[in-house]
C-alpha cells in the first residue's frame, strides 16, 4: 500500500507538501498540486483520515444537528448537505433528535463540547433551550438552517412572506374565511418559521380588513397533525371556513385528507394551499409555495466552507426565494 512519503517521492516535493496539495489546505502552486494529485493517482494512495487531521490540524468531519429524520423536508436537507460535504471531502456525524427530550439537552450541554468538529450545520435551533449560545461556546464554525440565526451565517426562506403569499392567493380568489393550520401556540420558542409562517397569514389578513375573521387550528406540522386540526376546524357546518392555509405541506395534505373524509370536496368547497413543495403535493395536486431544501443544504455547506476558511469573517445571510405553484386544491370561493 502507497504512503504519503512514496507519493511525496513520486512527485519530487516534501511529505508535507503532498499533504497540502491533496488536503486543499495551505498554500501550493496549480503546478506542484496537479504533479502530486497525478503521483497519487498512479501510486493508487488513498489519505487515511487520521492522518490527514494530524498532518491538516484538522478532523476532516462536520457535526449535522436535525430534530427529525423521518419527514421529508429534513431528508431533503440532509441530502443536499450530504452532497456538499462529501464534495469537499468532509465526513458527516449527524446526531437527529427530537426538539425538547433530555437527549437533545445532553447533546449541547455533554457531547458536543467533547467532540472535535471542523464545523457545524445545525437544523432548527431552539431559542428557548438557548441552543445557539451553547453552540458558539463549542468554538467551531456554525452555520444554521432555518429562522432562527442570531449571530451566525445562516440559509432560510423568507417564511413571512411565504404565507402571507399564499393567503394573499386566497384572498384574491374571493375567500374571507380562512383559517391557519397546523402550528403550536408556542411556536415563538420552539419552531420559529412557524410562527414567523402564522404572522404572515395574520398580516395578509389584517391588510385585507380580515383580521377579526382570522383563525389558527393548532396542531403539529405533520400529516396527522393537520388531519387531527382541519376535523376540528370543519366540525361545525354554520361556521365551516372556505380555505386553508397550511403551516407546511405536510400539514395542509392532512387537511385535504380530513375534507375528503368529511364529504367535502377540495376545491370547489375548500380552497388548501401549503408551504414547501414536498415530494407528495403534485399527487395531491396541492397549491403549495416552493421551497428547496435540498439547495439549502448545499448552501450551508458553502457558507460553512467560507467560515472554516476565514472565522473572522461577518456572519453571512442567504434567504432563498420561495415561489407560489398553482394547482387544482384551489379555486374561487363560492
Amino acid at each position: 500500500m502507497s504512503t504519503i512519503a512514496d507519493v511525496a517521492a513520486r512527485a519530487g516535493v516534501s511529505k508535507a507538501t503532498a499533504s497540502r496539495a491533496l488536503s486543499g489546505h495551505g498554500y501550493v502552486s496549480e503546478e506542484t498540486r496537479d504533479r502530486v494529485r497525478s503521483a497519487a493517482e498512479e501510486l493508487s494512495y488513498v489519505a487515511h483520515s487520521s492522518a490527514m487531521s494530524l498532518a491538516t490540524g484538522r478532523s476532516l468531519s462536520v457535526g449535522v444537528i436535525m430534530p427529525s429524520l423521518d419527514r421529508w423536508f429534513f431528508a431533503e436537507l440532509l441530502a443536499g448537505v450530504q452532497e456538499g460535504l462529501f464534495a469537499e471531502g468532509y465526513d458527516l456525524v449527524l446526531y437527529g433528535i427530537r426538539e425538547g427530550s433530555a437527549e437533545r439537552a445532553r447533546l449541547f450541554e455533554r457531547i458536543l463540547p467533547r467532540r472535535r468538529f471542523d464545523g457545524i450545520i445545525a437544523v432548527g435551533i431552539q431559542p428557548s433551550a438557548h441552543e445557539l449560545e451553547r453552540l458558539l461556546r463549542v468554538e467551531s464554525p456554525v452555520v444554521s438552517i432555518g429562522a432562527y440565526s442570531e449571530g451566525t451565517s445562516a440559509v432560510s426562506i423568507d417564511d413571512f412572506a411565504a404565507a402571507r403569499i399564499a393567503t394573499e392567493h386566497l384572498i384574491d380568489l374571493g375567500h374571507r374565511d380562512i383559517v391557519f393550520l397546523g402550528g403550536q401556540p408556542d411556536a415563538a420558542t420552539h419552531a420559529v418559521g412557524d410562527r414567523r409562517r402564522l404572522d404572515g397569514y395574520l398580516a395578509a389578513m389584517a391588510a385585507a380588513g380580515l383580521d377579526d375573521r382570522a383563525q389558527h387550528a393548532a396542531g403539529a406540522p405533520t400529516m396527522p397533525g393537520g388531519y387531527e386540526a382541519a376535523v376540528r376546524a370543519l366540525g361545525d357546518r354554520r361556521q365551516r371556513p372556505s380555505a386553508f392555509v397550511g403551516v407546511c405541506d405536510e400539514a395542509a395534505i392532512g387537511g385535504v385528507v380530513a375534507a375528503r373524509r368529511l364529504g367535502i370536496a377540495v376545491a370547489a368547497e375548500l380552497s388548501v394551499v401549503g408551504i414547501d413543495d414536498h415530494q407528495h403535493a403534485e399527487m395531491f395536486s396541492l397549491t403549495t409555495m416552493r421551497q428547496q431544501p435540498r439547495l439549502q443544504g448545499s448552501e450551508a455547506v458553502r457558507l460553512l466552507r467560507a467560515r472554516m476558511d476565514d472565522p473572522a469573517a461577518p456572519p453571512e445571510q442567504i434567504v432563498l426565494p420561495s415561489e407560489l405553484v398553482v394547482r387544482s386544491s384551489t379555486a374561487n370561493a363560492r
